[in-house]
């Protein structure tokens, strides 16, 4: 299982790669992995503000819909509009061209709530 050590993560499977002031955010590995084959991605909260923990979309498999939690508060800036045409991409690459937002970042000291690489393989015992 593929867990990037530079990313950070949340206990809801996110992972969070920050550029300067800018987060980029997507699913985990794992995540894709539980979730099977990904038919959809929504997201409704482009040029919106979202708090931490709220929901900014959902994706959905096969065989389930899942909320996505927004890992921190700031404005939801971009949307992979990739997505639209080929979601199968969280599956194939969720730390690369699978991403799915982007958005400031309006309180940096989140940044230290989340999760490192280690604190996630704990979490899902790999």
């Amino acid at each position: 299982m593929n867990i990037p050590s530079e990313l950070k993560y949340t206990k809801d499977h996110e992972w969070v790669k920050i550029e300067g002031d800018t987060a980029i955010i997507g699913i985990t590995d794992f995540a894709q992995g539980e979730l099977g084959d990904i038919v959809y991605v929504e997201v409704d909260s482009l040029d919106e503000s979202v708090e931490k923990e709220e929901v900014f979309g959902t994706v959905e498999a096969v065989k389930t819909v899942s909320d996505l939690f927004s890992p921190l508060s700031g404005e939801v800036t971009e949307f992979n509009e990739a997505l639209e045409d080929t979601p199968e991409l969280v599956n194939s690459d969720p730390y690369g061209e699978g991403w799915m937002i982007k958005m400031t970042v309006a309180d940096a000291g989140q940044i230290d709530d989340l999760l490192s690489a280690e604190e996630y393989k704990e979490l899902i015992g790999a």
